[in-house]
């Protein structure tokens, strides 16, 4: 039995209606991605030789999503269409074509579960491989207030018996708090056999595949049940259920981060993706959003209210407060990116600063070269994004513009509220402003016209 090999199928085709939405109830992110490839991830950890996704009619997104969600496992993942939504029986079958001649474990998800953990899962499938080899393996969970979940009954040897849906529970079933997560291992080879018995006579007129249980016990077989944590097996089919499942999955993700070595200032106000990693003796200060795709590095500094997205931070390097790292942002070793600076598919080379209220747009500023403050590159005209070089240890003044294409070269100067054109050679210095005209005495003069004016014995100047 240990050696038997796993295939997954992930229920995905729910609408959510619930949802009050036009997308896919598994297609709602969290963490910065959606649900269903939380769960293909989780499964890709057990390696299973094959993992099926059953979607609805239309749901190509769902598939577009899974894409890539089970690396770097690589697990071959396959979409079935389930062409009646008459019930999760018959959404397992729907699964059989893909599966077939397969002779080992079959473990039964759902898309929208995506807080249950790998080890979870493994114990299901341990529990279905163990003695005495259960045909049927149910997760379920502890809940004090059990609502409308489906009851599992146990028998007086800790068998699992049946499984009663709340709406077809006596009040005696619903008393009992053991409560059903839909999760299961089967052998597989008896799976489809259990599934084509299913009928359909309960309140719904669904094709329950909890009805299943009962009928591997009219068969003789045996039924086991598997305990989880309640914060694993919590559904989302609401709003109000996303954002329960957010915050699960951000304590998660702030606790590991903690744990390999990252100090967060105020954890519950940072806001990680799945993806984000970061190196040793990292800080991050309150109130900061990290976007997918965030690579930080070891000794780094984020100070508050920073949002980085699609971004790479180097060792040493300090950004923000109130900083945006967009897509393609590079920010060097020990490199300075200050307040109110955005970074957008740009490289800041080591040691360079850029301190201050600024935009660089499809750039590179090289090693030491310091940016100062209201400096934009001009990357669209309005049709076409262009590129903006600014050389090593070139020093950029305050309120300049540079207009892409354009090269400042290494050690360059550009004077303050310059707006540079044309390239400028390498310790050069470009200057752009008109000449300074001083009229004295205007002021006063000009003061005193106002004056005037309101008192309504002067002329208004036009």
């Amino acid at each position: 039995m240990a050696d038997r090999e796993t295939a997954a199928i992930v229920l995905a085709a729910g609408k959510g209606t619930r949802m009050r939405g036009s997308l896919p109830k598994v297609l709602h992110p969290l963490a910065g991605r959606p649900m269903i490839a939380h769960v293909c991830a989780t499964v890709a950890a057990l390696e299973p030789a094959r993992v099926v996704v059953v979607v609805a009619p239309g749901m190509d997104a769902v598939m577009d999503a899974v894409a890539g969600a089970a690396a770097p496992v690589e697990v071959p993942v396959e979409a079935v269409v389930q062409r009646e939504q008459l019930g999760t029986a018959h959404a397992v079958g729907a699964a059989r074509g893909a599966l077939e001649g397969f002779a080992g474990d079959a473990l039964i998800v759902f898309g929208d579960g995506p807080l249950i953990t790998a080890e979870t899962l493994r114990a299901v499938v341990a529990a279905r491989r163990a003695e005495p080899e259960p045909a049927v393996v149910v997760l379920g969970v502890r809940r004090d207030d059990a609502g409308e979940y489906g009851r599992l009954v146990v028998g007086a040897d800790g068998a699992l018996e049946r499984i009663v849906e709340f709406r077809d529970a006596t009040p005696e079933e619903r008393a009992l708090t053991l409560c059903n997560s839909g999760v299961m291992a089967l052998d597989a080879g008896r799976l489809f056999g259990l599934v084509d018995r299913v009928g359909c006579d309960n309140a719904k007129g669904e094709h329950y595949l909890t009805d299943i249980v009962a009928l591997a016990r009219a068969d003789g077989l045996s039924c086991a049940v598997v305990e989880a944590a309640a914060d694993e097996l919590v559904g989302v089919d609401s709003r109000a259920g996303l954002a329960a499942a957010e915050a699960v999955v951000q304590r998660r993700l702030r606790n590991a981060a903690m744990e390999a070595g990252a100090t967060l200032l105020d954890p519950d106000s940072v806001y990680l993706s799945f993806d984000t990693a970061f190196g040793r003796d990292v800080v991050v200060e309150p109130h900061v959003v990290f976007g997918p795709g965030v690579r930080v590095g070891d000794g780094v500094r984020i100070r508050a209210f920073s949002h980085i997205e699609g971004a790479t931070i180097g060792n040493g390097a300090a950004v923000g407060p109130f900083a945006r790292l967009r897509p393609g942002a590079e920010v060097g070793v020990g490199a300075r990116v200050g307040n109110f600076v955005e970074i957008k598919q740009a490289v800041i080379e080591a040691g360079a600063k850029v301190n201050h209220l600024s935009y660089i747009g499809d750039a590179r500023v090289g090693a030491k070269a310091n940016v100062g403050a209201g400096t934009i590159t001009c990357n669209y005209d309005g049709f076409d994004k262009a590129r903006t070089e600014i050389g090593a240890g070139a020093f950029i003044g305050s309120n300049t513009a540079l207009v892409a294409p354009v090269v400042v070269g290494d050690g360059a100067h550009v004077g303050a509220g310059s707006v540079i054109t044309k390239d400028v050679p390498d310790d050069a210095l470009a200057v752009t402003r008109a000449p300074q005209d001083i009229r004295a005495g205007w002021a006063a003069r000009f003061r005193e016209r106002k004056r005037k004016a309101k008192r309504g014995g002067g002329k208004k100047d036009g």
